[in-house]
């Protein structure tokens, strides 16, 4: 929802021109960019810091989640969570991660659903669940645990914390 987010870094007056953009194009942006668009030096510089932060949130993810873990207090993370929920994260999709061969060959030996089967490969699960739809979850009482989730899977991670 980029509007919303720009709306909280009340910069929601450049919304139309990230209505034109890719996930991918706005996640590249860069000052020079901007000012050919015509946007000012302020805005410039908070939306290439806040583009950053947005760049930031797998190792924060990973932080959050180590802090849970080692008995830390929810409040931060909570907290941190709750930001990042209101931040644009573009649906994660086997093809974005490094097993794009692996999924290639996958769909063409299963067709894809819209509700998924069984026939998936274990990195294909519905990584917005963080893997949930598996029936055991090693080390849900307090590790670390379950296999690492794929670079990019910004919605299973998040999924992950939440869990803890």
């Amino acid at each position: 929802d980029v509007p919303a987010w720009l709306k909280s870094l009340r910069l929601h007056k450049y919304a139309a021109l990230f209505s034109q953009m890719t996930y991918e194009e706005m996640m590249a942006l860069t000052e020079c960019q901007l000012e050919a668009q015509n946007v000012t030096k302020g805005a410039r510089h908070k939306i290439v810091i806040s583009i950053q932060k947005l760049k930031e949130r797998q190792n924060l993810l990973k932080s959050l989640e180590r802090d849970i873990l080692e008995g830390g207090n929810l409040r931060v993370p909570l907290q941190e969570l709750h930001q990042m929920i209101l931040t644009p994260i573009k649906a994660y999709s086997c093809q974005n991660s490094s097993t794009e061969e692996h999924s290639r060959d996958a769909d063409s030996h299963h067709p894809s659903s819209l509700i998924g089967s069984d026939s998936q490969g274990s990195d294909c699960k519905d990584s917005a669940t963080g893997g949930m739809q598996q029936h055991h979850l090693p080390g849900c009482e307090g590790e670390s645990g379950g296999a690492p989730l794929p670079e990019g899977d910004l919605p299973g991670q998040f999924t992950r914390v939440m869990g803890k």
